[in-house]
């Protein structure tokens, strides 16, 4: 259906019919022509476009490689729909009153039309190279990180020199004469993914966030039209980052710089796909350009210093700065994922304060923080500060495990490659799906959890891999990738291609995520549901280990040569560190250890008289409150340093009832009195509720009553456990309904008032933190070190960095290190830029430390 596709010449006069039919919306202008003479034609569209130049604006630019149609097509119908509703639709009319649209559907007419008529596979422009070869890639042709080449057959060829070309030298013009571009958009296809602009460093950026964010919220647009999501990748580290590119020079100039790849052909079918990514991508773009605006001179001022200010495990607390807070208020927005929208979606807050504090968070858990500057007035927003993220901490009886798998115990095996398999592990990446060259091809993965307890109680498990690459995923909306526990003794050997194809499988593990939401540079997770956990526990019972297995589809459709997906390891030349490594987190807590402890002390207080070793409670003739008090040494339990209670109660029983039908409720409450008379028992400080209050009518139906205790008085019971001393409590009345009358509790003997407790052993604080922390440079890396820690549940250190603050929290940055040594390097990070390193100390909860922070000044 090629025919399909406009010709450059057709998109030419449709432009100028455009211009001729809304002369106050569009305006065209010739900005270059090519080695064969056509013009390169750049459309600017604005409401009142006389003023176009004084707005922000959105640079398109669209087939830059000429076998990728998309760009052109998409620029023609994006054109055409803004044009065609503008006057029916307000969120255009706004956002065009507002922003500008600067659109080249294509950067390479002569290489368009000769893939078009000639070549559908050619990719560069028409220069004559003179030794009998053509065209250089413009894409490789701008100035920033340029590499000059002199293979001019090569499909990458970079020209003689940056801006050889009259296509890269008509773009630059217009860019650098336009200081009111502050987004650039360059549409290519193929893989369905965002590439945002890097600076060849590996390092965070302060437009870090807005690059991602806009293209999270992009995704957002496509992913409502078609349930398609695209994937958002930034690059590994600089020796694996393409160079020249027109995206990178956008960025030099201080332009929010992507790449966006559409579609998984170069030249798809146009009715079934190319139609698809056009509708998906028009609201996109509609967001992407309404963002212009706040990128522009008019703008707020970035957020400064968003750091975290305290966390537990339910609750957060952020704090920022800001230069105009009185004419500002701030938009806060938490996801659960990296890369993910901001928007309504996501918006947990709005403020005037420079702090927020966000509550209900799940323990033991990664959230991800965002915050913008909101003009009162305008409404106009800031870009984003640099993001926050970090783990909640565990509950007090919970524990966790994120375990990657040795290098030997990870890999992939494909069906036409058996002798090759062995090699497959511990080097670059996983390649899962079918292909022609590979055949089946299954990612296998084998983690070791024998550092959890055998007897360990799964609450959570979720795995984690990286998809590093989709472009050989090729077919739209096609398989699906699962990921599934396998039997460990039918696989003795996980290099066998036939062994892991005949595996037994125990259980798929999560949901399968189908081929169109499964994108490159977004960690994809499989969450474990009750049943799948119990699964987990048993393998770690019987094994110790767990061996999981990642399949996606098994066949091809005739035509296709590849259906594959391709997953960082974390190992090898083209890992990305540990930092990508596919990953098991595990939540779990143990079975508890039960004690009964038997009543210490007991009386009956009233107003005339103390009564020892009995235990009643009601009123005397006078309507006064009658209680019964009761203690229990707390001695005999364990360092409370080293537990965690978990479950606590009051066992008591009744051996009289309330003759009449009257609603009286009982209660048992904390005492902290020392020594006590009646008035200072009726008059003391209530400190807490024991359970439920029982009624009446209840001590008539059973004799046995338990008084749990909630989360307070559990945190209460340790409390004087630490300090020494008993605890004391009360049983009393709450009501006056009837005269005298008396409730005796506690049978003697084995019916006797009981405190129950259940308890883990559980460290409860942290270590200390780290000292003498200290940077230099060696064999030119950055090396960070620290005394060691003498302490004997001294598990590790871990170690991040984060360029814009001090991290407070192990997980907010990029995670260098965790092991014994007291030393690590920053393998990946530029020693010219200025950051921080922190260091914690943790234990085998883990707890974490408090953090000791180093700041590193580059020289």
């Amino acid at each position: 259906m090629k025919q399909q596709y406009k010709s450059y010449d057709e998109s030419c006069a449709f432009l100028e019919t455009c211009v001729q039919k809304y002369p106050e919306l569009i305006t065209i202008q010739n900005i270059g022509t090519t080695w064969e003479n056509r013009p390169i034609l750049l459309a600017t569209i604005s409401l009142n476009v006389s003023t176009a130049d004084l707005k922000p604006a959105l640079l398109y630019t669209g087939t830059a490689h000429a076998r990728e149609w998309i760009g052109h097509e998409l620029a023609v119908s994006f054109i055409d729909y803004l044009l065609l509703n503008h006057n029916t639709n307000p969120e255009i009319a706004d956002v065009l009153t507002q922003n500008t649209l600067y659109i080249v559907p294509c950067l390479n007419p002569d290489g368009f039309e000769y893939s078009r008529q000639h070549f559908s596979f050619w990719r560069k422009n028409r220069r004559n190279n003179g030794d009998g070869t053509f065209g250089v890639d413009l894409n490789r042709n701008f100035s920033e990180g340029y590499q000059k080449s002199t293979q001019t057959n090569s499909n990458v060829y970079s020209g003689p020199h940056p801006f050889s070309e009259p296509e890269t030298q008509a773009i630059k013009k217009f860019v650098d004469e336009h200081e009111n571009i502050t987004i650039a958009l360059d549409y290519h296809s193929q893989g369905n993914v965002f590439f945002p602009a890097h600076k060849f460093n590996h390092e965070s950026e302060i437009e870090g966030t807005d690059l991602n964010t806009l293209c999270a919220n992009m995704n957002y647009q496509i992913h409502k039209v078609t349930g398609r999501h695209y994937g958002i990748n930034r690059g590994k580290p600089p020796t694996k980052l393409i160079s020249g590119s027109g995206r990178e020079y956008y960025y030099s100039k201080g332009i929010i710089a992507i790449v966006v790849e559409v579609g998984t052909r170069n030249i798809p079918d146009y009715i079934q796909n190319m139609s698809e990514s056009v509708n998906e991508n028009i609201p996109a773009l509609l967001y992407a350009l309404s963002e212009a605006k706040n990128y522009g001179e008019v703008a707020s001022s970035r957020v400064e210093n968003f750091h975290l200010e305290s966390y537990t495990a339910n609750e957060a607390e952020l704090a920022w700065e800001h230069s105009n807070q009185k004419n500002v208020y701030f938009e806060i927005y938490r996801n659960l994922n990296n890369k993910m929208a901001c928007n309504y979606s996501s918006l947990v807050g709005t403020t005037c304060n420079s702090y927020f504090k966000d509550e209900n968070l799940q323990s033991g858990t990664i959230y991800f923080y965002y915050v913008r500057a909101v003009n009162k007035l305008t409404k106009i927003k800031s870009p984003y500060a640099p993001k926050v993220q970090f783990k909640t901490l565990l509950d007090e009886s919970e524990f966790s495990r994120t375990i990657f798998p040795n290098a030997s115990d990870i890999g992939y095996v494909a069906e036409k490659s058996p002798e090759a398999n062995h090699g497959h592990f511990g080097v670059n990446s996983l390649k899962v799906g079918v292909s022609e060259g590979r055949g089946i091809s299954y990612g296998v993965m084998s983690f070791d959890l024998s550092n959890i307890p055998k007897n360990a109680i799964i609450l959570e498990t979720k795995i984690s891999l990286y998809p590093l690459n989709r472009v050989s995923a090729k077919i739209e909306k096609y398989g699906e990738w699962s990921l599934s526990i396998i039997d460990q003794e039918t696989v003795p050997n996980i290099r066998d291609f036939e062994q892991v194809h005949n595996a037994t499988r125990i259980k798929n593990l999560g949901l399968s995520i189908p081929s169109e939401k499964l994108t490159q540079g977004i960690w994809s997770h499989w969450d474990c549901n009750e049943f799948e956990n119990k699964m987990v526990q048993e393998e770690l019972q019987k094994h110790q280990k767990i061996t999981l297995k990642l399949s996606g589809p098994t066949e091809l459709p005739v035509g296709r040569d590849s259906q594959m997906m391709v997953f960082d390891m974390g190992y090898g030349n083209q890992g990305g560190g540990l930092h990508y490594r596919p990953a098991i987190d595990i939540k779990y807590t143990i079975p508890s250890t039960k004690v009964e402890l038997p009543l210490e002390n007991s009386m009956t207080i009233s107003n005339e008289a103390i009564s020892s070793d009995t235990l009643a409670c009601g009123f005397n003739k006078n309507d006064e409150k009658i209680f019964a008090y009761l203690s229990f040494d707390l001695s005999s339990l364990p360092n409370p340093d080293e537990v965690v209670i978990t479950d606590a109660w009051i066992e008591l029983y009744n051996s009289s009832t309330v003759k009449q039908k009257v609603d009286i409720r009982y209660n048992v409450e904390f005492i902290d009195l020392e020594e006590f008379s009646y008035d200072d028992i009726k008059e003391r400080e209530r400190i807490e509720f024991i359970g439920y209050e029982v009624s009446s009518a209840e001590l008539g139906t059973k004799k046995k009553h338990h008084f749990v205790f909630d989360h307070y008085s559990k945190l209460a019971l340790e409390a004087k456990q630490r300090e020494g001393k008993e605890a004391k409590f009360i049983i009393k009345p709450t009501s006056v309904l009837t005269r005298e009358h008396l409730i005796n509790w506690a049978f003697e003997g084995k019916h006797s008032a009981k405190l129950m407790i259940k308890y883990i052993k559980r460290r409860k604080l942290p270590l200390p933190s780290p000292v003498n922390l200290q940077t230099k440079i060696e064999n030119k890396l950055i090396k960070i070190t620290w005394d060691k820690i003498e302490d004997s549940d001294l598990v590790g250190y871990y170690v991040v960095r984060n360029r814009w603050h001090k991290p407070k929290n192990p997980f907010d940055g990029v995670k260098l290190y965790a092991g014994s040594d007291n030393y690590t390097f920053d393998n990946f990070g530029s020693t010219k830029m200025d950051k921080y390193f922190a260091v914690f100390t943790y234990d085998n909860v883990p707890n974490y430390s408090q953090a000791s922070v180093v700041e590193y000044k580059a020289k």
